[in-house]
């Protein structure tokens, strides 16, 4: 899922902020730009003898790189695919099997309708830090057939999830071929986890990622290839829940409408609080709440798996029913209860004549910035800088959506937005840079490279979540 706009292209408008940033009662930390943590090895402005194998390994394989992310691209795999996000993951574990990982396809419950998760592992040096790898293979749009479109020595390619995220799979898989050249990824410790229903996740929530977060239980950092940027990387994204507002009023000839009979009605009531939300809520630094889809009437009708709904009446009649769905971001747990504690007190403050009530439904966890996720922002940005492409800063966690890294968060510190340039995702005609996946490959490897050969004890959390 990349809705950061243009594949994490920008900011979203918001300002980039140095230092402390106070969410309501609690405080987090957000440094971007900020001096990094030093770790000396990290931040080395040079390429050691094996980083530069590693590099020529990368560009020995572009050609191979390129035709590899057409063929997959040229897979059908919606989410709802399930034959062909399968078909994709059996592409994606013969490669892992290649270079010596252990791998197998996780199957959903019965009924969830989802393809699975292929999951790869590796053993390296003991008491290095353990490297989780997170991708996923589905799309939001089902293309007809084949979806590659390039021309002949065109930088930019388009296709059904070329960059989000078959790119971004491909950046990881070749990255870890490059090592794998290198000689270097015999000492790693990886475990990934390329999940089959990133787009449309199956509910459960904690059946469908039970995998993934079973793999982060054992591992000391996370590393997701969602559509990267040249200039930043993401340590922190809000997470996202979903809201039900029910408004009920009393059934009338429209003439007494507001009065100790009739009273206001279900819609008057509605909007009072959507209103409300919107006066009393709005403007909490990383805090939305977007009401979707409005339906009242008379006769009333909403699907919720479908988001959708009909009403009927007539304009001499008072409302008896009213129905929104929404949903909410926030940058921490702790703000997430906050706003739904306040959004119930709203909700109490009944217009004479009507009831409503307010239910939520858990989504995506916050990935809450840490002390942990900047050092690694920081070793990226280490790494960026020895291969000559320049600084990485933090992405505004505003300015993302959520992502499967996101479920790993609350054990383990992450990077995300390490995968392949491109605009338009979700779109048919998605373009991915070709010239960008050189070097988003480049910086993937050597990021796997130093973190994967630090003692784990130094990506471990002082204390547990």
């Amino acid at each position: 899922m990349n809705d950061v706009g243009q594949g994490d292209r920008g900011t979203g408008g918001r300002k980039r902020l140095r230092g402390f940033v106070r969410v309501g009662l609690s405080v987090v930390l957000f440094l971007s730009p900020c001096p990094p943590v030093p770790l000396s090895h990290v931040f080395a402005q040079s390429l050691t003898p094996t980083e530069q194998r590693i590099r020529s390994a990368v560009a020995a394989q572009r050609e191979d790189q390129l035709a590899y992310l057409e063929r997959v691209v040229n897979i059908p795999s919606s989410t709802l695919n399930l034959a062909g996000v399968r078909r994709v993951g059996e592409v994606f574990r013969a490669s892992f099997d290649s270079l010596g990982f252990t791998t197998r396809w996780v199957e959903m419950p019965a009924g969830m309708n989802r393809a699975g998760h292929l999951i790869a592992e590796r053993r390296g040096r003991p008491g290095a830090a353990r490297l989780l790898l997170i991708g996923h293979f589905d799309t939001v749009v089902e293309p007809a057939g084949a979806s590659w479109q390039r021309a002949a020595g065109d930088s930019i390619a388009r296709g059904v999830g070329a960059g989000d995220m078959k790119g971004g799979d491909v950046v990881l898989l070749y990255a870890l071929r490059a090592l794998h050249a290198a000689g270097a990824l015999a000492n790693l410790t990886v475990t990934v986890v390329i999940t089959g229903d990133e787009e449309l996740p199956g509910r459960p929530l904690d059946a469908a990622r039970a995998a993934l977060i079973e793999a982060a239980r054992t591992a000391d950092v996370a590393l997701a290839f969602e559509g990267g940027n040249r200039r930043s990387a993401t340590y922190a994204r809000r997470g996202s829940s979903s809201w039900m507002l029910r408004a009920t009023g009393r059934q009338a000839h429209s003439a007494g409408v507001f009065g100790q009979g009739a009273g206001y009605g279900a819609v008057y009531e509605l909007a009072r609080i959507l209103d409300a939300f919107r006066r009393e809520m709005a403007g909490e630094q990383y805090l939305t709440f977007n009401a979707a889809t409005v339906v009242g009437g008379t006769d009333v009708t909403y699907d919720t798996a479908q988001g959708a709904g009909t009403a009927a009446s007539k304009t001499n009649i008072v409302p008896q029913a009213a129905v929104a769905h929404g949903d909410l971001r926030f940058i921490s747990a702790e703000q997430l209860a906050r706003a739904r504690q306040r959004m119930r007190d709203i909700v109490a403050q009944h217009l004479a004549g009507t009831s409503a009530d307010i239910t939520f439904e858990d989504g995506y966890p916050a990935m809450s910035p840490t002390p942990g996720g900047e050092r690694l922002l920081a070793a990226y940005d280490g790494v960026s800088r020895a291969l000559g492409y320049g600084p990485v800063q933090a992405l505004d966690p505003g300015a993302r959506g959520a992502g499967d890294i996101s479920f790993v968060a609350p054990l383990i510190d992450g990077l995300d937005g390490l995968g392949a340039l491109g605009s338009r995702a979700h779109a048919p005609d998605e373009a991915v840079n070709l010239t960008g996946i050189t070097m988003q490959t480049e910086r993937a490897a050597l990021l796997l490279l130093r973190l994967g050969t630090r003692p784990a004890s130094e990506f471990r959390r002082s204390a547990s979540p």
